[in-house]
């Protein structure tokens, strides 16, 4: 179970952004059982990556593994197809939030779809006058993938997932690769979990999310842009779990990402370090 605690995932790990598309340990469990986080929390996060403009969110708590593998985190879910006790893999889908002028998710019928629900309205004034007026707005698109995990040892893993289907014409790829330590106790109901890895991106992603069209430029204050693909970010996290009953538990997460290469470039990128933080309570079914 404390593999388990380690990856209990909000709804919108990066509001705004690129969701960082973890996968939870395998858990081991009787045929026919399954273990369930839901919960609510608050989020603080970039309205979209790059930006210096930050909005709080209400945010919704999930996860849920299955016997047979099948498990739901956050804004993914896939299938462990491993049984050894030192390899996992197996298909990931994901959901890739989208973007308006403002830096709201939008779904792809220009509904907010991202799973967040922002604390005060927006207002359609704010939509026109937004940081992103004059770009095409991006809705939000079903990713498809695979993750493959191997363990270092039984607390440190290796991580690596790729995922397609983002962007305006649904061909964006992002790899991410990194290394997790595992939850280790800081106290008889504390445990803490880190994260670091890097993200790589092909060409369409950068050119969807950090790229300026000649159509663009002429109805923006930016001027066009059209990024390579490469290595886009480095991130960073720690998680801090609290156990306040067999049932009830307090999860804390706190990520750092920093753009690098083309996307640092962009004229879209006010910022090119920014943090997410949030807190929610989870209750275990």
């Amino acid at each position: 179970m404390n593999k388990l605690l380690s990856f209990v995932l909000s709804a919108g790990a990066l509001a705004g952004g690129t969701a960082l598309a973890e996968t939870p340990a395998l858990n081991l469990m009787p045929d026919g059982s399954r273990d369930m986080y839901v919960g609510l929390g608050v989020q603080s996060a970039p309205r979209y990556e790059g930006t210096g403009s930050r909005r709080v969110s209400a945010l919704p708590v999930l996860q849920v593994e299955w016997s047979n593998g099948i498990f739901i985190s956050g804004m993914s879910a896939g299938m462990h197809l491993s049984r050894s006790p030192t390899v996992e893999y197996g298909p990931l889908l994901a959901i890739q939030p989208g973007r308006d002028e403002s830096g709201t998710g939008l779904g792809p019928d220009g509904v907010g779809t991202s799973g967040i629900v922002p604390l005060a309205p927006v207002q359609r004034m704010t939509i026109r006058t937004g940081r992103l007026a004059g770009m095409d707005e991006i809705g939000a698109r079903l990713q498809l993938g695979a993750f493959y995990n191997t363990y270092l040892n039984p607390q440190w893993r290796l991580t690596a997932s790729l995922l397609a289907g983002a962007g305006r014409e649904h061909d964006g790829a992002r790899l991410d690769l990194g290394v997790q330590r595992l939850a280790f106790a800081t106290g008889e109901r504390h445990r803490l979990s880190l994260t670091a890895g890097v993200g790589f991106v092909n060409r369409q992603f950068n050119e969807s999310y950090f790229g300026v069209t000649q159509e663009e430029a002429s109805r923006s204050r930016f001027r066009a842009y059209a990024p390579d693909g490469g290595l886009q970010d480095v991130h960073v996290g720690a998680r801090w779990n609290w156990t306040l009953s067999p049932s009830w538990m307090l999860t804390s997460n706190l990520q750092a990402k920093r753009l690098l290469g083309d996307a640092r470039k962009s004229p879209l990128t006010e910022r090119s370090t920014n943090t997410t933080v949030s807190t929610a309570i989870a209750y275990r079914f």
